[in-house]
């Protein structure tokens, strides 16, 4: 059963990777931007990190929510280009991260992931199936986050970018 579950949350994945993005959602679909960010020395990479959207035009889709009307599951498509900084020497990064994504919202807190193409993924110290780091996790994959922000990607097909040896 969970095997059957987990197909089709790829299997949605790559289909909702398949429609094409224009300026206006389609119905249904929602903005979804994403805020800057900033993390510290030693949290991602050796040095602080600044992120900053320069493309964002991903939207989402609510595909089915609990009974107390809070999200169960919802899509995520659209470009997503993000500027990596390192703080201290000014070296950055534009990382695409344009993948599209089925997330599962548990009641436990926890998530699972179904990604088709590149998203941003840092995990920190001990928390995750990578080591520390800021990385752009690319193909087909899932990434189940636990109750406690452990991350474990399980790449079916893709390749991961350490993008701290890019601005390091």
């Amino acid at each position: 059963m969970r095997r059957t579950a987990l197909a089709t949350l790829v299997l949605a994945a790559v289909l909702v990777g398949t429609q094409p993005a224009s300026a206006e959602p389609a119905p249904g679909w929602e903005p979804a931007p994403s805020a800057p960010w900033d993390v510290g020395a030693g949290a991602r990479c050796d040095f602080p990190v600044h992120g900053d959207p320069v493309v964002d035009e991903v939207v989402r889709r609510v595909l089915s929510t609990y009974p107390d009307g809070s999200v169960r599951r919802v899509a995520y498509q659209g470009d997503l280009v993000v500027r990596v900084t390192n703080t201290e020497t000014g070296a950055s990064y534009d990382a695409d991260a344009s993948g599209s994504a089925v997330v599962e919202h548990r009641p436990d807190g926890s998530q699972l992931w179904a990604v088709h193409g590149p998203v941003l993924v840092g995990v920190g110290q001990d928390q995750g199936s990578l080591p520390r780091g800021l990385y752009l996790v690319d193909g087909v994959y899932t990434m189940d986050i636990s109750p406690t922000g452990y991350k474990s990607v399980r790449l079916l097909h893709g390749t991961t970018d350490d993008l701290c040896a890019h601005i390091g």
